[in-house]
């Protein structure tokens, strides 16, 4: 079974929407592109090289035509990119010019995929399928960079159905700039109790 990893950027109040450049995603009038960039440092950008290790990748449609068009004529910033297998849940693409390339319809799809054999699966962006995958309990581990800023509004990386779930903390940093990079793997079961008890 492959593991299925959530990599994202998130601002404090849960917008992962367009952190990498003002023309990245627009939609719904979101004015704050580029957000994470006057964060950059260098304990980031090494955990940045360690997120973008070779290994397939699963995105939403929207995620995949910005991606589409600036990865590949950029893949010198991301080795392999072009190599991996980048899956595409999508109800309208079937085809594209960009290499290895493959097309999903339907969250069975994507268990199916989950099933089979292969590297782990990251997900980059695309909030809708990320949320797809949460409601259904298909996230292995959360790989989340979150960042000293409140956006507002924009795409959320928890909305619309998160069932509960725990999960334990595999590592951590606090960059310079102050941003939290967090791992987390799936732990079963939410616990309660009583503080102090």
């Amino acid at each position: 079974m492959r593991k299925i990893i959530v990599t994202t950027f998130i601002s404090l109040d849960g917008i992962m929407q367009a952190p990498g450049g003002p023309e990245e995603d627009t939609s719904g009038g979101f004015k704050y592109g580029g957000w994470s960039a006057p964060y950059g440092d260098e304990v980031s950008n090494k955990a940045m090289q360690k997120q973008m290790e070779p290994a397939d990748i699963l995105l939403g449609r929207k995620t995949f035509e910005i991606f589409e068009g600036f990865w590949p004529a950029h893949a010198d910033y991301w080795p392999g990119i072009n190599d991996v297998t980048k899956y595409v849940l999508s109800n309208t693409m079937k085809k594209s010019d960009w290499k290895n390339t493959v097309f999903l319809t339907s969250l069975a799809d994507i268990e199916k995929l989950k099933n089979s054999e292969g590297s782990d699966i990251k997900v980059w962006g695309s909030s809708e399928l990320v949320q797809l995958l949460l409601k259904h309990d298909l996230v292995d581990e959360l790989w989340l960079k979150i960042y000293p800023v409140t956006l507002g509004g924009g795409k959320k990386l928890f909305d619309n159905g998160a069932i509960p779930a725990a999960f334990t903390l595999t590592e951590s940093v606090v960059t310079p700039s102050g941003v939290i990079i967090v791992n987390y793997k799936r732990a079963g079961e939410v616990k309660t109790g009583t503080i102090g008890a």
